[in-house]
């Protein structure tokens, strides 16, 4: 199947889940990560039952803390 991620076509085998597809993109703190697929946010405790399907976009997003110095 094919998806984009963070803007790039890839392909992937059919059944990808967002867990595996995290740790197959190297994700940086996957723990912080928030996904979406095709502008809607996955809830990080459903990452390993959440599957892909050809056509879908994904993107990774971190929120990013910041302040005064």
């Amino acid at each position: 199947m094919t998806i984009t991620v963070a803007g790039t076509k890839k392909e992937y085998e059919d059944g990808l889940t967002v867990a595996k597809l995290v740790e197959l993109e190297n994700v940086e703190t996957p723990e912080y990560v928030t996904v979406t697929i095709n502008e809607e946010f996955v809830e990080s405790g459903s990452f390993a039952s959440t599957t892909l399907k050809d056509g879908d976009t994904v993107e990774f997003l971190y929120f990013m803390g910041g302040g005064q110095y």
